[in-house]
């Protein structure tokens, strides 16, 4: 298998790549597929924690936004609808802890927002134990606190865990000046210092996350995760993505 660059990593995925071929939803197959990527990487002796995101089952900050944007009777306050997005992240951790452990990966489920019917709440002495004894721990419900992303969400506890790098999983290949589907002949950026990240005010990561790694040392690297084996190579070294650093 080869040997890793990073010993442990959290992994970053949005609620958007367990959607598959469907339009809103858990698309089994898309879980497996990843839960197949992820287990290439426990075979490298690396410890994996995943944070992930809810896209494919609420977007309450973009239905907030519209309706203020429109000024008519707001059907949620931003506070209501970022608790509903966190709670949605817990279904999505819960169907990929499933699909890991239907591959014979063993794994904890963590939650900010406690729910110990489902899962453990977030502790990160029993985190780090977990990673020590070769589970797979996924961290759900961002960071428990309305207004922060799950990309903050993810940065944090990689920097709680020790963790070496923060893996943003993204559907293009990596951080571009602008969207590359709009513009196909634009270049990736291979390698970017965080303030050159920052002042460029690119979207591919949020700010606050962004801000946290630079002001903790901790690497970024953005990359593809519908294209099977990236994942795999990001760990091997291989130039996959970008890499976001200081300088």
């Amino acid at each position: 298998m080869g040997k890793a660059k990073y010993k442990r990593i959290v992994l970053k995925l949005s609620g958007e790549a367990f959607l598959g071929k469907l339009v809103h939803g858990i698309d089994l197959p898309a879980v497996s597929s990843i839960a197949e990527e992820i287990i290439s990487v426990r075979k490298l002796g690396t410890d994996v924690a995943v944070v992930i995101g809810a896209g494919n089952l609420w977007r309450g900050r973009e239905i907030v936004d519209k309706d203020k944007v429109i000024n008519n009777n707001i059907i949620l306050d931003r506070v209501t609808a970022d608790y509903m997005g966190m709670l949605a992240t817990v279904i999505n951790a819960l169907a990929l802890q499933g699909g890991l452990e239907k591959l014979g990966q063993p794994t904890r489920v963590q939650t900010a927002i406690e729910m110990g019917k489902v899962a453990e709440p977030f502790i990160r002495r029993r985190a780090v134990r977990h990673l020590e004894k070769g589970r797979v721990v996924i961290f759900a419900g961002g960071t428990g606190n309305p207004y922060f992303t799950t990309d903050t969400a993810g940065a944090l506890r990689a920097i709680e865990i020790d963790a070496d790098v923060f893996l943003k999983a993204t559907k293009v290949d990596g951080v571009y000046p602008i969207d590359p589907l709009k513009n196909p002949k634009v270049k990736k950026y291979d390698h970017l210092t965080y303030m050159q990240a920052l002042k460029k005010r690119l979207e591919v990561i949020d700010t606050a996350a962004l801000s946290l790694c630079m002001d903790n040392h901790l690497p970024i690297v953005v990359f593809n995760i519908f294209k099977k084996g990236n994942l795999l190579k990001v760990m091997k070294g291989e130039k996959v993505g970008t890499l976001i650093e200081e300088g």
